[in-house]
């Protein structure tokens, strides 16, 4: 990646007025991406969820995880989801969005009030389910938006409105698209 100038401290804590301001019951999911492989990004316009494979074509089976005894893929994990917002303020930038990580960004409050595990979400013919596992900022989100950026989200303001973003499953397979409206059940 080339050299980046990263947001201070002071100007992401004076965006936490415009996170709060996600709308509570309806979004809308702005950007998909895959990761087919370790390092690889592709921005997409339409995507399939799946009850096995999560987002079809991305590596969250392969990849498995740390969380699970054997180092399987964890079921809970399936699916990363942040705010648009707090990417957005993190990255101003839209072509940095992708490197966060997470498949689905949406404009919606992912917030432990709004959104507590078990809430359900229709994202175009889909269904996914919000679960417990924690999504915490690491070493590469800290590389790629700066030591602010993960003291950001990994603060207790930033842990309770999830601003590193939520985990999920698919409940319900189907097709996805840029612009589908996210909705509460």
């Amino acid at each position: 990646m080339i050299d980046l100038e990263y947001v201070p401290m002071e100007t992401l804590e004076a965006g936490l007025d415009h996170i709060r301001q996600a709308p509570k019951d309806q979004g809308v999911l702005q950007l998909i991406v895959r990761r087919p492989a370790t390092e690889q990004r592709e921005v997409l316009s339409e995507g399939q969820l799946d009850l096995v494979e999560g987002l079809v074509g991305d590596n969250w089976k392969m990849r498995g995880s740390s969380r699970t005894d054997d180092g399987s893929s964890h079921p809970d994990m399936q699916l990363n989801i942040m705010n648009v917002r707090s990417i957005g303020l993190l990255a101003p930038d839209q072509e940095r969005w992708q490197w966060a990580g997470d498949q689905l960004f949406i404009d919606l409050d992912l917030s432990d009030a709004n959104l507590p595990a078990g809430t359900r979400l229709t994202i175009g013919e889909a269904i996914i389910e919000v679960t417990d596992q924690p999504h915490n900022g690491c070493k590469k989100f800290a590389q790629r938006y700066g030591q602010d950026a993960i003291k950001f989200v990994n603060s207790a303001v930033g842990k309770e409105l999830h601003l590193r973003g939520i985990n999920a499953r698919v409940v319900q397979p189907g097709t996805i698209r840029q612009g589908d409206q996210v909705r509460k059940i």
